[in-house]
């Protein structure tokens, strides 16, 4: 059962009572991530998360590392366009003790300047790491195509050029500004009770913040393409359709559409691109949700003479998609493969801790498994296939890195 509190400044809490493990896993979830930076401040959500783990005033780097390691725990963090998330995974009898870590984390933590200038460089070869991997590169310029110079196609890692003007002040201004109570989401799943609720109440219901930096505007979505040029082996494609906004009464049908077009072994574009024409050895598609708007990518990599045939191949796939729609097989299909991977997923503490975190933080509410699995149940041929006509137009963003730095058809 999921209990849900909401504190006196507004932090919210939700936890899910689970007795029958002996684990308990604690996120602690805020509103903002690359999507809320400036240009100036851009990479500093990221920035700050690797921060945390540096130092408090009660334990330094290594000895917040050995306090998980010592009782056999987890604790990680990541950035998201829209969020972030430090959580630990302990067994149920240190619940308490990774709490109030966590919680000297958030609020005590030093952003030492040694400490600062060390993790700089982590972050520069973090960058530098990254832009070897052109197979991910390759969707951040899509973002960059698809919202031009909105902050949702920021890159989460910042730039070095960002990077190498912050300080501790720019990290606890930002806090001051975007860590505020009405943004913060504490997720709990795990063998403990109701009564935990008010260690977390004790630890983060007194805390208050400043205002934004700056308005939230829905991005537009740009049909631009980008080609840039990178000495790699493979030629990366990846094709981006506007898509729907988190919570939006037709994202089922378009998670069972993404599920047959390219979202698994069996999906149109695996079968059509690698199975079929032997083209690429990754082929996949994906669905982005953000709070206001969304969107579907179609990925592939293949040798750098071969762009235009995969190009015309996964154009071909959508073009049959839209024209004769999902066969009754697929989508029963791609209903029980969803009904399973959502059943078999809550079967972690951590993950039913990610999902309510995620619900409350940017749906505010919460279904049951049955609920879920009658709305799953309820898509039907006919919406899946008006959502496939809706979404893959002629017009898409669309980003391509590769030798010779040219899209297909040039």
């Amino acid at each position: 059962m999921i209990n849900t509190f909401t504190c006196n400044n507004g932090v919210r809490v939700v936890l899910e009572s689970i007795p029958t493990v002996r684990s308990v896993a604690i996120g602690v979830w805020i509103n903002t991530g690359s999507r809320h930076e400036t240009k100036e401040l851009n990479g500093v959500s990221h920035f700050l998360e690797h921060m945390f783990f540096k130092g408090t005033k009660t334990k330094n780097a290594r000895e917040l590392a050995e306090a998980f390691d010592s009782i056999g725990g987890q604790v990680n963090a990541f950035t998201s366009k829209e969020y972030t998330c430090y959580y630990a995974k302990v067994l149920d009898t240190y619940s308490s003790f990774a709490l109030e870590t966590l919680a000297d984390m958030f609020f005590n933590s030093t952003f030492d300047e040694e400490e600062l200038k060390k993790e700089k460089n982590v972050v520069y070869e973090e960058i530098k790491m990254y832009e070897d991997t052109p197979d991910d590169i390759v969707h951040d310029l899509l973002g960059k195509a698809a919202y031009g110079d909105h902050s949702l196609g920021y890159p989460i890692l910042g730039t070095e050029e960002t990077l190498s003007t912050f300080n501790g002040q720019t990290l606890r201004d930002y806090m001051h500004h975007l860590y505020t109570p009405d943004r913060v989401v504490i997720s709990i799943a795990g063998n403990v009770n109701e009564a935990f609720i008010k260690e977390v109440e004790k630890l983060f219901g007194g805390f208050q913040g400043g205002s934004p930096l700056k308005e939230e505007i829905k991005p537009s979505f740009y049909p631009k393409h980008v080609a840039k040029k990178k000495d790699t082996e493979q030629v990366h494609l990846t094709m981006g359709f506007e898509g729907l906004e988190v919570g939006h009464k037709d994202v089922y049908s378009l998670i069972i559409l993404n599920n047959v077009l390219g979202g698994s072994m069996s999906s149109r574009l695996f079968q059509d691109v690698r199975e079929s024409r032997g083209l690429a050895y990754s082929v996949f598609s994906y669905h982005s949700s953000f709070q206001d708007n969304g969107m579907v990518t179609i990925y592939g990599g293949t040798g750098a003479n071969q762009l235009d045939d995969l190009f015309e191949t996964i154009q071909g796939t959508l073009s049959v998609l839209k024209a004769d729609g999902l066969s009754d097989k697929e989508l029963k299909n791609s209903k029980e493969q969803l009904k399973g991977s959502l059943m078999l997923s809550l079967e972690s503490t951590n993950s039913r801790m990610s999902r309510n975190g995620k619900n409350e933080l940017l749906l505010g509410r919460h279904r049951s498994l049955d609920q879920i699995v009658e709305e799953i149940d309820k898509v039907s041929l006919e919406s899946v296939n008006r959502l496939a006509q809706q979404i893959f137009k002629d017009e898409f963003a669309m980003a391509v890195i590769g030798p010779n730095g040219r899209l297909p058809g040039e």
